[in-house]
């Protein structure tokens, strides 16, 4: 571990070095930036809430995740590094803790002429991502950086070809297998306000010879009627369109990979005795995508409508892995990206093997002063079995230049067993929330929230309540253009969620309050949380979080 460790901190300093020279030699013509991303956690052991029994709250007590990044630009170069430090981080697992540092990335940027190079830990993507996409999201710990190079050449001013190659990052290592990338993008604007952007992409995946055995081995222990002979290459093909004229917007994509390996968590293993277990198995399959999107603007008036379906389209650089790990495509979501903490405590994750799905959004202002939103969701499976149902209703009224006041009532019913693997199927929320900012004066404002969920609802005809129903209220105070100080409470005022003793539990309020500070390019922030147990999405990508007890510090920097 010392060793490993050494070695990243001379990567780091050699790099850090060669940046800092080449800034003194050219601070004339050269740029150097940067910017630090710290998160520190203090765990506070909390058993009536469920934040125990974890190293952090056992033994540790004190967690942090740091990311430091480093850019310097002169002359048509680029050159990028990254330090990434993780001490008893619950990011990774949130119910475990990681410890690790090292080279998070690193990258180089030269623009010749037509042809654009990059070399290292790059992110890119094709279309929305069906077929490839190279991307991070920090509050998962998903960094999926594409690891070799990518070449970018404009053989017209309106037509791009784009060739990556290389392997995908896996946190501090590299996946084996080996992956290459082809795009090509056209950019057409008409005389009379007609555009077009069409463009395709082509995939190969090539697995390894170990990753090839370690799939092998774990066939080898299926029934006859079970097993298959897996492939080292897998291929997607992906076409795409997005037209647009005036207010309407028409964006469709297409997309099939070959027959490859994958884990279907839905099927029954046969173990070759008369019995059989759920839990799932291993299958080979070829795969399908599409997704559209019509956008309409009719003055004061907005239409946009969606619809996706997915059909074995799971890509991962090894087969048998499993969650976000390996991960190498992406789907736009099919549900509102809801921010108030209500209204966002049940979000379905998209599924990669079986859904088809769409939503709307309409949007009406009579007024510069008042607007109105409405917005469905439907996601169903392949067999039409309902997945997920939402309707959100909005209403913005600025009522003045001092106030302002957002409200609205979300529906929801969510199958918590098909999504988190918990619970007892369905539970149905209803939740009315308010909004109102007051402004003293360009300096001063006070801001409420108040957000009501009434849970088993039977609106749909189903009854399960989950934790129960939930009261919330939040108070920010803002002083411009330094401090804001927050306050906030979630209250189960009527718990319905079933303890180890077979109980109901008591109501808990899970309080959090503290402050930021903000001073140029620095943002500092220091709050004591008591967070319920819950999901947490990032664009459709979800994962099931523990309860948490403790403070939080966050420290943003750019320089």
């Amino acid at each position: 571990m010392a060793d490993q460790l050494f070695k990243h901190l001379k990567l780091f300093l050699a790099g850090f070095l060669l940046i800092s020279f080449l800034a003194s030699h050219a601070q004339e013509k050269g740029q150097l930036s940067g910017d630090l991303q710290f998160f520190g956690n203090l765990f506070l052991r909390d058993s009536a809430i469920g934040a125990f029994g974890f190293p952090q709250y056992e033994e540790q007590f004190v967690g942090s995740d740091v990311w430091l990044n480093l850019t310097y630009a002169y002359e048509g170069y680029e050159i990028g590094l990254r330090f990434d430090a993780f001490n008893n981080s619950n990011l990774r697992n949130p119910s475990g803790s990681f410890t690790g540092q090292g080279i998070g990335r690193w990258y180089i940027k030269k623009q010749l002429d037509r042809l654009h190079i990059s070399a290292g830990y790059l992110y890119d993507q094709v279309g929305t991502g069906a077929i490839f996409r190279a991307y991070e999201q920090r509050p998962l710990f998903i960094d999926q950086a594409l690891i070799g190079l990518r070449l970018r050449y404009n053989l017209t001013d309106d037509l791009q070809l784009k060739l990556l190659a290389g392997r995908q990052r896996n946190i501090f290592d590299i996946h084996e297998s080996f992956i290459k990338v082809g795009n090509l993008d056209w950019f057409k604007y008409f005389e009379n306000g007609l555009s077009v952007a069409p463009g395709i992409g082509v995939m190969n995946r090539t697995l390894s010879g170990d990753q090839m055995d370690n799939l092998v081995n774990i066939l080898q222990g299926y029934v006859q009627e079970e097993r298959f002979s897996p492939k080292f290459n897998v291929y997607a093909l992906t076409a795409y369109n997005n037209l647009s004229f005036g207010g309407f917007n028409w964006y469709i994509e297409a997309a099939y990979k070959s027959e490859d390996s994958f884990f279907n968590p839905d099927l029954t293993r046969d173990l070759g005795n008369g019995e059989k277990v759920t839990g799932g198995r291993f299958v080979s399959d070829d795969g399908f995508f599409i997704y559209t999107s019509l956008g309409q603007s009719f003055g004061r008036f907005s239409v946009n409508l969606e619809y996706k379906r997915t059909e074995n389209f799971e890509l991962r650089t090894d087969p048998t892995l499993q969650q976000f790990d390996g991960l190498m495509n992406y789907f736009p979501p099919m549900s509102r990206q809801n921010t108030y903490q209500l209204t966002a405590r049940y979000i379905p994750a998209f599924l990669f093997l079986g859904e088809q799905a769409f939503q709307g959004d309409l949007r009406y202002a009579p007024s510069r002063k008042l607007s109105f939103l409405l917005n469905f969701s439907h996601i169903n499976d392949l067999e039409g079995v309902p997945l997920y149902r939402e309707i959100f209703t909005q209403v913005n009224w600025k009522m003045s230049r001092t106030k302002q006041l957002i409200a609205g009532v979300q529906l929801q019913r969510y199958d918590r067993l098909r999504y988190e693997q918990e619970g007892e199927g369905f539970v149905e929320t209803l939740i009315p929330y308010m909004d109102f900012l007051y402004k003293f004066d360009k300096r001063k404002s006070v801001r409420f929230e108040a957000q009501y969920m009434y849970t088993g609802a039977d609106i749909f005809g189903f009854d399960f309540r989950d934790f129960g129903d939930w009261l919330y209220g939040l108070v920010e105070v803002g002083f411009a253009p330094h401090w804001i100080f927050t306050a906030s409470s979630m209250y189960n005022i009527n718990p319905f969620h079933i303890g180890a003793d077979g109980e109901v539990q008591d109501q808990i309020n899970y309080p959090s309050f503290g402050a930021v500070y903000i001073n140029k390019g620095n943002r500092y922030g220091l709050r004591y949380v008591k967070q319920l147990e819950g999901v947490v999405c990032s664009g459709g990508i979800c994962r099931l979080e523990p309860a948490f007890s403790g403070v939080r510090l966050e420290v943003n920097s750019t320089f």
